[in-house]
């Protein structure tokens, strides 16, 4: 199995677990499906999927790095999309009990990172992704930012990216730092920004 310099993102539908406990099953089995396909279908830089998860898509892409600003104009476009299509299924399930509260649960959080030590193997028809930078990416999912609606860009994104400006790319919002500890990884770094402001 060869490693390859791997950029990984995962756009993940936060309030999961409470929507699927609150709404019916007819309703949360036709919505979150419906949410993580237009996320699939609004892949317009090449990303191949790896995994679809309950409430997440796990993409990939190997090879040459998309510019930077393609690859923020991809995440927000994620997002977008995804608010697009939650408008949809706000008004075709109107009539039914709860489907108010989907606007005010759900909501799209997305993680960049890039590793150069990401194997891949099949499994069955699927090819998983191996390596402690699929662990690290997943982690991230699990931090300490207080908002639900956020894309946040690992170091080792940013390090890849040294000559671009990333507050040119991210005028029309916050631009913040943090950090956070995992054990047997250490400290990983990042920046992140408030995805809210694209909804205005």
């Amino acid at each position: 199995m060869e490693k390859e310099p791997t950029l990984i993102c995962i756009p993940d539908i936060s309030g999961f677990t409470q929507f699927m406990s609150e709404v019916d099953f007819e309703m949360s089995s036709k919505i979150i499906p419906s949410l993580l396909n237009k996320i699939i279908y609004s892949n317009e830089i090449g990303f191949k999927i790896s995994e679809i998860e309950g409430d997440a898509v796990l993409f990939y892409r190997t090879g040459d790095l998309p510019p930077f600003k393609t690859l923020i104009e991809q995440c927000k476009l994620f997002y977008t999309d995804f608010y697009n299509q939650m408008d949809v299924l706000i008004a075709e399930n109107s009539h039914k009990l709860k489907s108010h509260i989907i606007p005010k649960i759900l909501g799209l959080k997305i993680v960049l990172h890039f590793g150069v030590d990401i194997g891949k193997t099949q499994v069955g028809n699927n090819i998983k992704l191996i390596g402690e930078d699929i662990i690290i990416a997943h982690r991230l999912l699990k931090n300490s930012i207080e908002s639900d609606e956020y894309l946040m860009i690992s170091e080792g994104v940013l390090n890849q990216y040294k000559n671009h400006d990333l507050k040119k790319e991210t005028f029309w919002t916050s631009l913040k730092s943090g950090h956070d500890n995992y054990e047997h990884i250490g400290q990983v770094n990042y920046s992140y920004f408030e995805l809210n402001p694209l909804k205005e």
